[in-house]
């Protein structure tokens, strides 16, 4: 539930609290010399030898259940209303500057929306090529419009220095505070869309492992849209998915618990960001009957289910402490890392 936004880092959280995420980094197996997200790599012509490949080409892949505003030729590109099918789209990016004294340079950059540019099928999107490429998916949460789940699937790729093609997965989201029920119906009714555009990603020659991030309710619908996809492809699904993040997610623990079971193979792919004192998932719970939310539950309860969980708890000091994983540098890094740890698809 992004209620709130939180775009800067927090860097004067106590180092001892801190300690604690950090450790928890380090038991992914960090590599010899530590992440390349914590160093900044220039070459002979100034430009970052580990930098995003959006950055570099600043093209997001789009596939949303959304309706269509103006045929998506301008924003707000996509609204809030259900599409009869499934869109496919390509969206240009302006990447915040780099320039020494841009705005970028103080923190004050950012990345914008340029432009959109409608498809037809997924072979569009992603081409066929000689040497595959990994695809990063962002599916987000609930109160979110297409332009900001787009931008934040942008930042996160380059944040974590993603070398692959990124997607965002947009399904109909009110972007009203209050409307958390038609939400969570509308990323319900999203699960066979997913399902097929991650059918359709295993299906194409260029894409090699399929990496998923989620927040919030996207949580919840991606589960299900694994959950249905591997019903249809069993151990195929394992060879040719990567790392699954859930940044806390918005399901009930039963009902998390029970699709874990249907899909056990999968389950070591799965990092799951947890904060006990996440005050979203408090009135989701609340709404839902009492009922703990994943994302709010206690790290060994998760544990014990077979999953890699990261406790967030001590790194939030904002109000709603909802989506530490784009406003934490330390989460970031945990993102990073399971998706660097999963070795390259064989082409």
């Amino acid at each position: 539930m992004g209620i709130v936004r939180h775009r800067r880092d927090v860097t004067s959280a106590k180092p001892s609290r801190r300690a604690l995420l950090q450790g928890a980094v380090a038991a992914l197996v960090l590599p010899p010399g530590g992440l390349l997200a914590g160093c900044t790599v220039l070459s002979s012509a100034n430009v970052r030898l580990d930098a995003a490949a959006i950055s570099v080409r600043p093209t997001l892949l789009v596939a949303t259940t959304r309706k269509p505003v103006n045929d998506a030729r301008a924003p707000p590109w996509f609204g809030t209303e259900r599409a009869s099918g499934l869109n496919l789209a390509r969206a240009k990016l302006v990447p915040p500057e780099e320039g020494r004294f841009s705005l970028a340079a103080i923190g004050l950059g950012d990345w914008s929306l340029a432009s959109i540019e409608p498809v037809k099928r997924i072979n569009d999107l992603i081409p066929s090529e000689s040497e595959q490429r990994d695809l990063l998916i962002y599916v987000h949460g609930f109160n979110q419009t297409f332009e900001t789940a787009a931008l934040d699937a942008a930042r996160l790729s380059d944040d974590i220095r993603f070398r692959g093609e990124t997607m965002v997965f947009a399904w109909p989201s009110k972007a009203k505070l209050f409307d958390y029920t038609y939400d969570r119906e509308s990323a319900m009714w999203s699960r066979d869309a997913l399902e097929r555009v991650l059918s359709l990603a295993m299906a194409s020659p260029g894409v090699g492992r399929i990496h998923i991030v989620a927040h919030s309710v996207g949580t919840m619908l991606s589960m299900e849209a694994l959950r249905q996809i591997y019903a249809r492809h069993g151990l195929a699904v394992t060879e040719r998915f990567g790392a699954v993040i859930f940044a806390a997610p918005d399901i009930d623990m039963d009902v998390f618990s029970s699709s874990l079971e249907r899909m056990r193979p999968l389950v070591p792919n799965i990092t799951v960001v947890t904060s006990t004192n996440d005050r979203a998932l408090a009135v989701a719970g609340w709404i839902a009957g009492g009922m703990t939310r994943v994302g709010a539950a206690e790290k060994a309860q998760l544990e014990q289910l077979g999953l890699r969980v990261i406790d967030a708890s001590a790194e939030g000091w904002g109000l709603i402490n909802h989506d530490l994983f784009l406003s934490n540098p330390d989460i970031r890094q945990v993102i990073r890392q399971a998706v660097d740890a999963v070795a390259p698809h064989p082409s």
